[in-house]
């Protein structure tokens, strides 16, 4: 039997301020860091005295399984973080709780069968190749794949929820979504901070992004109901604004409008990751992309891939959760534990600030050998039956995990095997800094050199 000890062990940090700079310069390291030194179970303070945050890293996959899973109920979405992110994108299905989460989810799952999913493949395929058409004369054949994935999936994303309305949303969105997600993280990673109804130029920035994004979804949501049954569309939000049902009535114009900005949000930005990354990589290794082609042409011989195709390419998807290993868009996921907790042989006491970290875990040596190495292989169904469920988690766990799993792979899958179809690729940055705010973020650009691929 485990001995359960309340002596958390983690790094020192300095006398007065703790690990305040290595959080602030790089969390992601410093979580790693503190993994292999001080084990599956940590604590790091930081701040000065009377200032000073406390958190709990667990990094085991039974850690992880059981913050998200079988112990869920204890970990709360009730820390500083999702509060900010709660009072700047609303109370959708990210950030509600409780019964507003359990009504918000039975109302939007049928729209999220694999069905209904599956009947977006062709809008998806329409924004890749609307996409792609630059690529062809892009300036000495070269293009950031990082950028380049973050408009389509926003593109993608919007044309599923908007329509025809996808051009008006995506500007202001391009353009209203980095203020707010700038805001969000410095207010959610700071001890203190100013009321937000105070004019400081940094609020007031935030505000009218915040009423322009508002007001765009606002603007569609009314065009939507005054349209009810003529409106014609299955687009997403059509769909939202028809969902209802005798025990959980229906969304109201408010309610819609949060459900719309949370999937903007987790929507474009975890795809894009995904994505980006998983085109970088291929660049940086011949011999997989190569593979990755040969599977592309013998599949598709040429046509456009559907939904149906997704199972008859395999190495792709393997390729993708690799590259989610390797990239997970959420690589940090926060809770509050609401009791005193035993995990891993270390109490965790009510309360306490608590992370899991794909971020680590993904790099776990006791679940990936060699784990800073691009290989695909990882993701065979053999290999992946031999692993703990949650030794690979990108799209979290448990009941609160990511409802549009099938359509972020759908996506990914379509737009990867028509670039492909299309394209080789030989990487002109190698390394790519990346840092932690609401979803993973490049710090620098991932470039590639493009060649016409002929099957």
């Amino acid at each position: 039997m485990a001995t359960t000890t309340t002596e958390v062990p983690g790094p020192a940090g300095l006398p007065l301020l703790g690990s305040m700079f290595d959080l602030k310069n790089d969390s992601l390291g410093t979580f790693l860091r503190s993994q292999r030194e001080h084990g599956d179970v940590i604590r790091i303070t930081a701040g000065p005295p009377g200032m000073r945050g406390v958190v709990y890293g667990v990094f085991s996959a039974e850690g992880a399984q059981q913050v998200l899973a079988t112990e869920s109920a204890n970990f709360r979405k009730d820390n500083h973080f999702y509060q900010e992110v709660r009072e700047s994108f609303g109370n959708g299905l990210l950030t509600s709780q409780d019964e507003d989460y359990l009504r918000q989810r039975r109302l939007v799952q049928p729209l999220f069968t694999r069905r209904r999913v599956d009947s977006y493949a062709e809008a998806i395929a329409a924004e890749v190749a609307t996409v792609l058409g630059p690529w062809r004369t892009a300036e000495d054949s070269t293009v950031d794949v990082l950028d380049e994935m973050t408009t389509l999936a926003l593109r993608a994303v919007a044309r599923i929820l908007f329509g025809t309305d996808v051009e008006a949303a995506v500007e202001i969105v391009e353009r209203a979504f980095p203020v707010m997600g700038d805001y969000v993280l410095r207010r959610g990673y700071s001890p203190r901070n100013l009321p937000r109804h105070w004019p400081t130029p940094g609020n007031r920035r935030a505000a009218a992004a915040h009423e322009e994004l508002y007001a765009v979804c606002d603007r569609i949501i009314a065009e939507r109901r005054a349209a009810g049954g003529d409106a014609g569309g299955q687009d997403l939000l059509t769909l939202l604004a028809e969902a209802e049902s005798t025990e959980d009535g229906s969304f109201d114009a408010s309610e819609l409008r949060e459900q719309v900005l949370v999937f903007l949000l987790a929507g474009h930005e975890t795809t894009a990751t995904s994505l980006g990354f998983a085109l970088h990589l291929l660049a940086l290794h011949p011999e997989q992309q190569k593979r990755a082609h040969e599977e592309v042409d013998r599949v598709l011989a040429g046509r456009t891939p559907g939904a149906a195709d997704l199972e008859a390419l395999p190495y792709l998807t393997q390729v993708l959760k690799e590259a989610m290993r390797l990239f997970p868009a959420a690589p940090v996921v926060g809770r509050r534990a609401v009791a005193a907790t035993e995990i891993g042989g270390h109490t965790i006491p009510a309360g306490a600030d608590v992370i899991v970290a794909p971020w680590v875990t993904h790099r776990h040596p006791a679940y990936w050998e060699e784990p800073d190495r691009f290989d695909p292989e990882r993701f065979t169904p053999e290999a992946e039956a031999g692993r703990p469920r949650y030794a690979w988690f990108p799209f979290g766990g448990g009941p609160r995990a990511c409802i549009g799993q099938h359509f972020s792979m759908l996506e990914s899958v379509i737009a990867l095997a028509m670039i492909l179809q299309a394209h080789e690729l030989a990487a002109i940055d190698t390394e790519v800094p990346v840092s932690a705010a609401i979803t993973l973020q490049a710090a620098g650009r991932a470039r590639v050199r493009l060649r016409p691929h002929t099957a």
